[in-house]
């Protein structure tokens, strides 16, 4: 895919369309770590934030409870 640098403001950037962000499943205001390689390759990764281990363990209590009959058969 070719982009083309903008003008924003007084800065310059890469304007993503909303397909494109869909595709990498970012929005606005999502971070994004950059990383400039030897021969000026630029790498854009997304940042996605680590759940908590309280919200770990809130989706492993909701999904035994969803799967509690089944849980039991297979035991």
């Amino acid at each position: 895919m070719v982009k083309t640098i903008s003008r924003i403001g007084n800065s310059q950037g890469l304007i993503f369309d909303a397909a494109l962000l869909d595709l990498a499943r970012l929005k606005s205001g999502d971070q994004v770590n950059v990383e400039v390689h030897e021969g000026g390759t630029i790498t854009l990764t997304p940042l996605r934030p680590r759940p908590s281990g309280e919200e770990v363990s809130r989706v492993i209590g909701e999904t035994m409870k969803d799967y509690a009959r089944t849980m039991k058969r297979l035991a």
